[in-house]
Formats: structure tokens, C-alpha cells, sequence
């Protein structure tokens, strides 16, 4: 009640709900949400550690992957600190001004990830279609540029978002039934218009993924054709092995967008659950899995890694 009350007294407050109707055992759903936040918050930070201590792995590659460890740690920590504080402590209210910045902060972290999964495929191109020039085409220097070119990317197309909600109108319902605050989430329980907000929520992200999304596709189709012209076994087995790691992990990041973003719009029918179950694990699945995958699948880094965690 003291949560519902909220929504009267103070009209900047919103009311997150965590998981509605299952408020109950929110301390026992707490257990993998917090499970998977230390181990994701461990693995990526231990990869940064690892690179930057070791000169070795001061290359373009290994520059995505700290990339990429960066925007994990910045998406899970935007949203899990706040959902923990919901199981555990109940506390369901957030400013309209936290809740502005948590959005302004998921959507843009979603594509610059996005624009370092381009970038990475690009590399791999390079690496494998033309080996001899890869140090001449893409160095340190050349990646940091094409990195803070996907930031600026995102933050430009992004900064409407929270401008354009902070000027909605919004009346007496201020609950958001789920743990985090999400454009559209938010912009549905206004009282004002927002048919703004439904064409920038749907053409954006088609435009910005969508184009990294194929540019992706060719990369990857040029790669295979040149893998298959290789004759040596172990290098043609090599060559598939630096791609691994990246297929893995483009396939854990793209698809739960995709089907968040189609049953959100067009499956009426679905229950509530089933958006909150994919949005769940699109915040909790690729964080922590992401250093695992990089770390079993590329042997530099598996090596540096065993020394600092294998060290007695």
C-alpha cells in the first residue's frame, strides 16, 4: 500500500514492481539475478585487468573485447543493483529522473554493444580475408576511433528519448510493472500522446542494428568463402576459431532483442511474464557469459587469464 500511495503523493515518483504477482518469493528470484551480476561483474573486470596488464594483448581484438566487457558491466549494473534493491528491500519508487537516466543509459549501452559486435566482425574479416595488411588497416588507434564513433553514434540518436518523455504528461499511474524502466514501458502509461515515441521506438533501432546487421552478414559471408579456400586443415580449424567466440556472442545479444521487440509490439496475446522473462535474461545471460566465452574460445587470452587465476 505504501507503494501505491506513492503514485499520489508524490507525482515525480514511479512505482517498479519488480515481477508482479510473484512478490512472494522475490528474495528467492533475487538468487540468480544477484548470482549472475557478481559473476558477470568478476569475469568482465577480470578480462581488463588481464589485457591491461598484459602487453601482449594490447591489440585491436582484445581492444573490442575490453569494448564489449565495458558495455556488460554498464548494462547489468544499470539495471540489477536497482532490481535487487526491489527483492530485497521492497524498495519500488524511482525519480522521474533516475528513471529518465536508467533509459537514456540501457538504450544507448544496447547500441553501442551493437556497434562493437560491427566492428569486431570487421576485424575478423581482416584477419582472415587479408592477414598481411590487418596491422596497416586496423591498429589501437584506428579501433579507439571506430569505438568512440559508435558512442557518439548512440548518444546522438538516444538523447530524444529522455527529452521527449521527460515533457509527457502523466496522471495518477505511475506503476511500471517491471524491475527497470524502458522507453516504451514508460511512455504507454502517460496520458499524453505518443505516437512519437512509438515511430522513433521502432524506426531506430531498425535503422542503427539493422545497419550494423548487415554489415555483419557480408563480413561473415566473405569469411566463410575465404575459409573454404583454405586447404590446411589446422589452419582452416583455426581460422573457424576466432569466429566462434563472436558468433556466440553476436547470436546472445541480437536474438532476445529481436524477439523482445516483436512480442512487445505485435503478440498482444502473450502473457506479461513472457516479456519479462526474455527481458530478464537479456540483462542477466550475455553479461556473465560473455568473459566465459571469450576466454575458452581464445587461446591468448585463456592463457593469460590461467596465469593470474591458476597462480598459487
Amino acid at each position: 500500500m505504501a507503494a501505491l500511495n506513492l503514485t499520489h503523493s508524490d507525482l515525480s515518483t514511479f512505482i517498479l514492481m519488480g515481477i508482479p504477482g510473484m512478490e512472494d518469493v522475490h528474495v528467492w528470484i533475487s538468487i540468480p539475478f544477484s548470482t549472475s551480476y557478481i559473476i558477470s561483474l568478476l569475469g568482465n573486470f577480470m578480462v581488463l585487468f588481464v589485457v591491461w596488464k598484459e602487453e601482449t594483448l594490447h591489440k585491436p581484438m582484445y581492444l573490442l573485447i575490453c569494448m564489449l566487457a565495458l558495455t556488460d558491466i554498464t548494462k547489468s549494473s544499470t539495471v540489477l543493483p536497482k532490481a535487487l534493491c526491489i527483492f530485497w528491500f521492497n524498495l519500488k519508487g524511482i525519480t522521474m529522473g533516475g528513471c529518465l537516466t536508467q533509459i537514456f543509459f540501457l538504450h544507448t549501452v544496447s547500441f553501442v554493444q551493437s556497434a562493437v559486435l560491427m566492428i569486431m566482425a570487421f576485424d575478423r574479416y581482416v584477419a582472415i580475408c587479408n592477414p598481411l595488411r590487418y596491422a596497416t588497416i586496423l591498429s589501437n588507434a584506428r579501433m579507439a576511433k571506430l569505438g568512440l564513433a559508435g558512442l557518439v553514434r548512440a548518444v546522438l540518436f538516444m538523447l530524444p528519448l529522455p527529452l521527449t518523455l521527460s515533457r509527457l504528461p502523466f496522471c495518477d499511474n505511475h506503476i511500471i510493472p517491471y524491475m527497470h524502466c524502458e522507453h516504451m514501458l514508460v511512455a504507454m502509461i502517460s496520458c499524453g500522446d505518443i505516437t512519437f515515441n512509438k515511430l522513433y521506438s521502432l524506426v531506430i533501432p531498425f535503422v542503427l542494428m539493422g545497419s550494423d546487421v548487415m554489415l555483419i552478414a557480408p563480413s561473415y559471408g566473405l569469411i566463410i568463402r575465404a575459409v573454404l579456400r583454405i586447404s590446411s586443415k589446422r589452419v582452416h580449424q583455426k581460422a573457424l576459431n576466432t569466429c566462434t567466440a563472436h558468433i556466440c556472442v553476436m547470436l546472445m545479444f541480437y536474438t532476445p532483442v529481436f524477439f523482445i521487440s516483436l512480442t512487445r509490439r505485435f503478440s498482444e496475446g502473450i502473457g506479461p511474464h513472457v516479456h519479462m522473462i526474455l527481458s530478464d535474461l537479456y540483462f542477466l545471460i550475455p553479461p556473465m557469459l560473455n568473459p566465459i566465452i571469450y576466454g575458452v574460445k581464445t587461446q591468448e587470452l585463456r592463457e593469460k587469464l590461467g596465469k593470474y587465476t591458476c597462480r598459487r
